[in-house]
């Protein structure tokens, strides 16, 4: 196949990242925004000889799991790459992918549940983070087209809570208004890069933070007094990432005005949360992925658990309630700050955090005879490390919880556990994100 050329492609299947998969003359070809069971005409974009990427340029038969979305800026950006799948579909791959890993690592003994529906379908984002870039002349914001640095203007990001979609809308006008230069990559000048904007969904308080090449800038001061007269806006921050780099934030944030953190809840909880805190995207979901964790730990009012990656302490004071004594392990000292702070916030007495590498700080802790019941891990994408996994294993734990983000690092990391002598009949897949390809996991290895 050559580049341009238009296929009829039937399509049989949806890859990880949802887009449609079909074989011409024994070729694979990935289409984008294709579904299973129909057939497209197709326009090649890329040949990698046993591989190509591909475009629609006609659907000869749809599919009835087609959902027609408004704007197809949503699939071109990758932003929301299964909204034009039915919603129950969604959940059906997701739970699929789930099995098709384990097949793979032939793991097939091991059930996978049916995936958790969230209870928000679109508008369901507590955090947005979107680029700010000069687009024919103006000011905008909006999201990467998928596999480039083109930025694709939007003003309804589908996913996020439509209070923050105005909140994103008006900061934008008045960086417009006020003619403050959007970040130029090539150039590396301009000021604004991104604009974060957090909202906490129980408390409706929302925060700003405005992620600048240089810490300070002529027109800042104007620009904040006419963000902070938005209504819900509490909170106001500059993040200084001077870098060049595709990472969102850089090491600092100065407080410009209002309150230094924004609450919000899950269950009857109540978190402080500040410009780099991690706190889970969807509020509504978190507490049932938290509730099906700690339901399937079956834990008692003896245990000791470790929460490994603990963050600013979100599923340990969770979890503190049902048992004897939490510690959670975090490295970055400022979440550790903000765990301690929420640990007082909600009057939990039972639960120590500490800042370092939970590799390097439970061996020595098993060493000071100290036993571990249950380890909680809710890692970034790449999973877990041999060494933690190691370091884990020498403590002895009865059970380790894994939440997971990554389906295809957690199959990895319980073949590891495996090995070890922890056993798993079942992983139960969570919605986090709707209408795209993420899915959330939880799954329970016990000792044998």
């Amino acid at each position: 196949m050559k580049k341009n050329e238009i296929v009829e492609v039937e399509i049989t299947d949806l890859s990880y990242e949802a887009m449609g998969v079909g074989h011409v003359n024994g070729e694979t070809v990935f289409v984008n925004n294709a579904l299973p069971g129909e057939v497209v005409k197709a326009q090649i974009l890329k040949d990698k000889k046993s591989y190509a990427f591909a475009r629609i340029s006609e659907i000869v038969k749809e599919s009835p799991d087609r959902v027609k979305v408004p704007l197809r800026q949503y699939v071109q950006t990758g932003l929301t790459s299964l909204a034009h799948l039915k919603y129950d579909k969604q959940l059906e791959f997701k739970q699929k992918q789930v099995k098709e890993l384990l097949s793979k690592a032939h793991l097939d003994q091991i059930k996978v549940a049916e995936t958790l529906p969230s209870p928000l379908e679109t508008g369901y984002r507590n955090k947005a983070q979107v680029p700010v870039r000069m687009v024919k002349g103006q000011l905008e914001i909006g999201f990467f087209r998928r596999h480039s640095h083109d930025l694709v203007p939007l003003e309804d990001f589908f996913t996020n809570d439509p209070e923050i979609d105005r909140v994103l809308l008006a900061v934008r006008d008045i960086l417009r208004e006020k003619r403050i230069p959007a970040y130029d990559e090539e150039k590396h000048q301009g000021q604004v890069r991104y604009l974060e904007v957090r909202r906490g969904t129980a408390t409706g308080d929302m925060m700003v933070v405005l992620v600048c090449l240089d810490r300070d800038f002529p027109g800042l001061h104007a620009v904040v007094d006419e963000i902070k007269e938005i209504a819900g806006v509490k909170s106001i921050f500059l993040n200084h990432n001077p870098k060049r780099t595709n990472v969102i934030l850089g090491e600092h944030d100065y407080h410009l005005w209002g309150k230094r953190y924004i609450d919000d809840k899950i269950g009857d909880l109540t978190f402080e949360i500040s410009p780099q805190s991690f706190f889970q995207i969807n509020s509504l979901q978190t507490p049932r992925l938290y509730k099906l964790a700690i339901d399937q730990a079956g834990l008692t009012k003896d245990d000791l658990i470790v929460d490994a990656y603990s963050g600013i302490g979100t599923i340990g004071l969770s979890a503190a309630k049902y048992v004897k004594e939490v510690r959670g392990v975090e490295v970055v000292k400022a979440a550790v700050k903000d765990a301690k702070n929420n640990a007082r916030l909600n009057q939990i007495h039972n639960a120590k955090y500490y800042a370092g590498k939970a590799e390097e700080l439970m061996p020595k802790w098993a060493a000071e005879g100290l036993k571990t019941d249950v380890i909680f891990v809710d890692p970034p994408r790449k999973g877990l490390t041999k060494e933690f996994i190691d370091a884990a294993v020498k403590t002895g734990p009865k059970k380790v919880v894994y939440i997971s983000c990554n389906p295809a690092t957690l199959v990895r990391d319980m073949q590891l556990l495996m090995e070890a002598g922890y056993t798993t009949d079942l992983v139960s897949p969570v919605d986090m994100f709707p209408q795209t390809p993420h899915v959330e996991c939880v799954t329970v290895l016990t000792k044998e």
